[in-house]
């Protein structure tokens, strides 16, 4: 992977974003990524502003590279995060699920690099106006919460692409060495992988719900609940309640009555496969074993090697 973008950008070794997933991104995560190479992420999403401090200051112990945190905007506890990220002096900050013009310019005022994550053209133009450093534009591939939309990664980034200058990381249903080439064919700098990353050893997910993912076959996964916030998971019971009252038609109200609270923690950190909420990607059916993160990133850039070598054997 010679020099790019996203390598200059972030001052990293390959152009490869672990993704800030709630419940799986904390700071052993982030800094096992880090020091492969890539840029780890902490997922601040289910962090009070204490725990995210905390994750954040032994994440700066264990690695001297650098990582970023992902903030979802639309969460509780988001203003008082950035404030965190800006005293910790977090070199890079990934924003989402919300309006990037919020914190983009106080964020870069401090030197801190600014990506956010779209899922349209719509709000990538946006994001370009609020003057983020960069792109996320992730498919309705990817687990956990999506665009409504439905365009796939393979779709997206060329329409991305084609409206963006600044650097871009494609996301969503990319987890080998052959997806990252896929997407640097169709115009991307970098990838963001959350699903690979999920049942790495150092994710703090429950062991039940890394075995889970990799049990998932084709088509067990679905985006539903799109009348509150779309999102990807594996169908379980939970599931299977939600979909039916979806089926009847019930209300947004009704829909988050069934919900209830807390569900992703219940089954992503405690490791309840019948009501917890298992979100994760497609690409969860192509991942078959739980490794530590190095041995994973060595496994994408030989992957990598040899996808270019198959096509360079095409021409």
């Amino acid at each position: 992977m010679n020099t790019n973008r996203i390598k200059e950008l972030f001052q990293i070794k390959y152009p490869i974003v672990q993704g800030g997933m709630v419940w799986c991104s904390g700071w052993r995560l982030a800094s096992a990524v880090s020091n492969a190479g890539g840029l780890g992420l902490i997922g601040s999403g289910s962090m009070n502003p204490e725990l995210l401090k905390e994750h954040i200051q032994k994440c700066k112990a264990a690695t001297s590279n650098p990582f970023g945190v992902n903030v979802p905007l639309l969460y509780p506890h988001a203003e008082q995060h950035i404030q965190i990220i800006i005293e910790e002096k977090v070199p890079i900050v990934f924003t989402s699920a919300g309006n990037p013009s919020l914190y983009t310019s106080i964020l870069k005022s401090h030197g801190i690099k600014v990506v956010h994550v779209i899922a349209n053209t719509k709000f990538a133009l946006k994001a370009i106006e609020a003057g983020v450093d960069a792109i996320v534009a992730e498919g309705f591939e990817a687990g956990g919460h999506n665009g409504k939309e439905e365009t796939t990664t393979f779709c997206l980034i060329p329409q991305i692409r084609e409206i963006c200058k600044i650097p871009l990381i494609a996301a969503g249903g990319i987890a080998t060495g052959a997806g990252i080439v896929a997407a640097q064919a169709l115009g991307a700098d970098g990838v963001q992988i959350g699903s690979g990353f999920a049942v790495c050893e150092e994710s703090s997910a429950h062991p039940f719900f890394k075995q889970k993912v990799l049990e998932a076959k084709e088509g067990d996964t679905e985006l539903t609940l799109k009348k509150l916030t779309p999102v990807r998971m594996l169908k379980n019971e939970l599931y299977q309640r939600l979909n039916e009252a979806i089926q009847q038609n019930s209300s947004p109200e009704q829909l988050r009555e069934i919900l209830g609270k807390g569900r992703a923690k219940r089954g992503i950190l405690e490791g309840d496969l019948i009501e917890g909420e298992l979100e994760i990607g497609q690409i969860s059916a192509l991942l078959k074993d739980i490794k530590p993160v190095q041995v994973y990133m060595d496994e994408l850039i030989e992957q990598y090697q040899i996808a270019k070598e198959r096509i360079n054997n095409i021409q």
